[in-house]
């Protein structure tokens, strides 16, 4: 029965009642010992009676006594009294709860993200006490004069080993036809009969901070099953829409109310972090400050691009008070820190697209390598200085964002993935050997290029079954870079039926409804669509390292007018496509192009690690290889194979096919050289005296292109790549007819064709030996195969490797790992079987990442490399600046206009 006023438990005399519940009555009480008010709660005993609530109650004790924090109420003590029953004794609360609080309105903006701070804090402790509180809701937290005050343990879940009847709450019991906790605050895992943990409180936490600030329920319900039905199946209205938030809080409510618990902040202490160290929100400002002439002066100074947002916002504020309607462009320096330069993951063996920026302008997500010498992602807000990686992201590549901003997709080892923009746990979403770019639509899917020689799926980004959305044309050898069109009705990308060069490939969109497709621009790759003003926008897309646009109809999926070069020191190479990108406010940012920064320079590089020029001027040089005798050093120069006298100093041309010309291998004899045409007319492998004085003769006819690779020792069968089936690149060989004046490429046979992309054959001296790279491991391994006969195939590196080069004398095996550094592999090899050792590194040097082609090469001595070094690019660990620009889109009209 309940205690009267007077009555006495232990040294405690019942003052008044303050509340009741189903688990008890809580009493005001003074403690007659230390003459202290008091507050007591009071397990009844015909509930005590029951075991499990019994337990539960001795639970909330326990759990309550863990813990020490200002902002969780404090027990004092516990007890029993017969004709009473248990007991506990806390502080006493003067206050209000936070429930009776929101009953009266929103609170302050300011004022809830203090209190919740506070609340956070609580939270935070009681988790790192192994104690979850499991009934996190507005009725359970107090708002005293010294702030915020958690209680109510009643439902904590500790690390001590509880009974099953204890674990099987599901938060909708009912003792004595009350409720036991509030289905609103509970997480979908919960209503699942799964164990609630630490992340079931985050839930909580985020629909108690949305209430505080919206002054409205998450998720609300006409009955218990809509209720919960809406919590497992819906997201609650943004809270910009019931008030004014700034977008990081948005965010971090958002991230707290995930339905799954793995997308979730997984500690309440990154909660509590993000709570203390808000970025500033300027962009949010109150347009009547004057705050234009601010971010001129800013701007004037070229000062930080933390100063950023101030400037957007101006320019914001600008467009909203005055009738010009074109901005000027403004163009910025994006700094990335002088020890994490920009860098290209190798994304199967070729290198991907470095950058992605948030559609709603506030986050950049580059790929950035390390002090450790990783590459990995990395994230920036355009408000602060610092980079913030992205662990679990190593060697990622073509990043790109969801339309709420909240995740970034890539790819990696060999899969499709995402990471949340505040970090956590990478999410896979489907396999994806040798990705291409991606593009995530508003509908919920991810239009994806999973091969590199494949065509274009889609994935709901909730991961899943690939399921085609494109078809090659006739020809056709590749469909990449793909950007889906607001709506998520149409997907525009690059179709080529040449690899490797897309200076003539098409721009095509394809409708996700139809299938209809068409081409809509020639001559480019890496399109974009940006909604530059209402209804219509540009088309954007690279030609060589020129950006250019075209006035672009996305209602009608239709071009018009002509294409205007926009910025012409776009960087961009033909595995990662260009790299630049864009948000819906207008901002623009990319990387300046190769050409533009003047190249690099070909050195020698011994095992000490001391380098020398061996070809000094800059140049864009791939693919350096050595004559056999060593005297001389094919190499690729932009789009031309050039050969290079050693003894004499003395470069010289060798083709003269238009447009690219690359990987050039030298036949055994020194006299000739095989290489890679993109010639459109005439694609394919050629012939030409390595002296220059005949002309280059077609080896191949017919597509896709094939890459030259590697002579057998004898000169009489050649190993080169091509597309052999849809998982990418496989290896073959030819046979070489005819004689040196007349030579032809016999019938090719595959050596090695799997569901996994192979690249990179290397003949051994002897020529009983395969080396090549193959990323069936989920990354790109080294290995080594009997080029015919039996024997086994043999791993040889660990931990990403490609580009293998065997020694002259038949000793070593070098490798290329993913972070560009040279290995070698000791190795012996009688009959049929072949040893390895363990890789050891040639030289601590980095090398630099030059796309898809090879980077070194090692001299007949096996004493020194031909190597392009990071070093001779110009800058020891790499480049460190992009280029911002605001009002992009502005520039856009106002080129459209000029050339009308």
């Amino acid at each position: 029965m309940p205690l009267l006023s007077g009555d006495k438990l232990g040294p405690y005399e019942i003052l008044v009642p303050i509340g009741a519940g189903g688990m008890g009555e809580v009493y005001r009480a003074r403690d007659m010992r230390l003459d202290r008010t008091v507050a007591v709660k009071v397990l009844p005993e015909h509930i005590a009676r029951r075991e499990d609530l019994r337990a539960r109650f001795e639970r909330e004790a326990r759990a309550v006594a863990s813990l020490n924090h200002p902002n969780i109420c404090t027990l004092y003590d516990i007890g029993t009294q017969d004709g009473v029953g248990s007991y506990m004794v806390m502080e006493c609360m003067v206050g209000e709860t936070l429930a009776a609080r929101i009953e009266k309105g929103a609170i302050p903006l300011a004022q809830a993200i203090s209190l919740s701070t506070q609340i956070a804090d609580a939270l935070d402790r009681a988790h790192r006490a192994g104690v979850t509180h499991r009934d996190v809701k507005p009725q359970n937290i107090m708002l005293t004069r010294d702030g915020a005050k958690v209680l109510d343990f009643g439902l904590a879940k500790s690390t001590a080993k509880v009974t099953p009847a204890e674990e099987t709450l599901t938060n909708v019991l009912t003792t004595e036809g009350t409720v036991m906790g509030t289905p609103q605050y509970m997480a979908p895992e919960q209503f699942e009969g799964k164990e609630a943990d630490a992340r079931s409180d985050i839930w909580a936490f985020g629909a108690v901070l949305y209430e505080m600030v919206t002054g409205q329920k998450a998720f609300q319900g006409k009955s218990y099953s809509t209720l919960v039905g809406a919590i497992l199946a819906t997201d609650p209205a943004p809270m910009s829409v019931k008030a004014f938030t700034p977008s990081w809080l948005e965010r971090l409510v958002r991230r707290c109310l995930a339905k799954d618990p793995e997308d979730r902040w997984q500690s309440m202490r990154d909660v509590v972090i993000e709570l203390k160290t808000p970025p500033p929100e300027l962009e949010n400002a109150a347009p009547s400050q004057p705050r234009f002439g601010r971010a001129l002066w800013l701007v004037a100074g070229i000062a930080t691009l933390a100063l950023l947002v101030a400037i957007v916002a101006g320019a914001g504020w600008y467009s909203a008070t005055r009738p010009a309607p074109l901005r000027p462009l403004i163009r910025l320096n994006v700094d990335t820190g002088e020890h994490t330069p920009l860098a290209r993951a190798r994304i199967g063996p070729n290198g991907a697209n470095m950058l992605a920026l948030s559609p709603d302008g506030a986050r950049l997500a580059l790929t950035l390598r390390g002090e450790d010498g990783k590459v990995r992602l990395y994230t920036r807000l355009l408000n602060q200085s610092q980079v913030t990686p992205l662990l679990g992201t190593d060697n990622a590549g073509f990043p790109f964002f969801s339309p709420a901003s909240d995740w970034i997709g890539f790819f990696a080892e060999g899969k499709l993935k995402k990471i949340s923009v505040e970090g956590g746990a990478t999410v896979t979403l489907c396999d994806a050997p040798s990705g291409r770019g991606a593009s995530w639509g508003d509908d919920g899917n991810i239009i994806a290029a999973l091969e590199q020689g494949g065509t274009l799926s889609r994935i709901p980004s909730a991961g899943g079954t690939p399921v085609p959305v494109t078809r090659f044309n006739s020809g056709e050898t590749t469909h990449r870079w793909p950007q889906v069109l607001p709506g998520s009705q149409a997907v525009l990308f690059t179709g080529s039926a040449v690899a490797g060069n897309y200076d003539g490939a098409n721009i095509d969109v394809v409708s996700l409804k139809t299938g209809e497709r068409k081409t809509v621009a020639q001559g480019g790759y890496s399109p974009h669509y940006l909604p530059t003003s209402t209804g219509t926008g540009h088309l954007i897309y690279l030609h060589q390292t020129t950006l250019v646009a075209v006035p672009f109809d996305a209602e009608h999926l239709a071009a018009g007018g002509v294409p205007a070069p926009i910025l012409e020191d776009v960087s961009s190479t033909s595995t990662a496509g260009g790299d630049f990108a864009f948000a819906q406010n207008g901002a623009f940012v990319y990387f300046a192009g190769e050409r533009a920064q003047g190249g690099w320079s070909i050195s020698w590089l011994d095992r000490s690690g001391k380098t020398q020029p061996l070809h000094a001027p800059p140049g864009l040089y791939r693919t350096p290889r050595f004559s056999p005798d060593g005297k001389r050093l094919a190499f690729s120069q932009g789009d031309e194979i050039w050969v290079k006298d050693l003894d004499r100093d003395i470069p010289s041309r060798l083709s003269f096919l238009a447009p690219q010309n690359r990987w050039p291998v030298w036949t055994p004899d020194g006299k000739n050289i095989v290489f890679q045409s993109t010639n459109p007319a005439a694609p394919g492998i050629y012939w030409i005296r390595s002296d220059g004085s005949s002309e280059a003769q077609r080896l191949t006819e017919g597509k896709p292109i094939a890459y030259p690779i590697s002579f057998s020792p004898d000169g009489k069968r050649l190993a080169f790549t091509q597309t052999g089936n849809a998982a990418g690149p496989d290896i073959f060989t030819a046979p070489i007819e005819g004689d040196a004046g007349h030579p032809k490429l016999g019938k090719a046979e595959r050596f090695l064709g799997t569901p996994f992309a192979q690249v990179h054959p290397a003949f051994s001296p002897d020529g009983r030996w395969l080396a090549y790279a193959s990323n069936e491991s989920g990354i790109f391994e080294v290995y080594v195969r009997p080029f015919h006969g039996p024997g086994g195939v043999l791993q040889i590196s660990a931990g990403g490797g490609g580009y293998p080069v065997w020694s002259r004398d038949g000793r070593e095996l070098l490798f290329e790992t993913l972070d560009q550094r040279v290995m070698a592999v000791s190795y012996t090899a009688k009959g049929d079987s072949f040893a390895a050792g363990k890789p050891q590194a040639w030289s601590e040097i980095r090398l630099l990442e030059t796309g898809d082609t090879a980077n070194y090469d090692l001299a007949p001595d096996g004493k020194r490399l031909a190597a392009i070094v990071a070093d001779d690019a110009g800058s020891e660990k790499g480049p460190t600046h992009l280029a911002y620009l605001l009002n992009f889109f502005d520039e856009l009209r106002r080129r459209a206009t000029a050339s009308k």
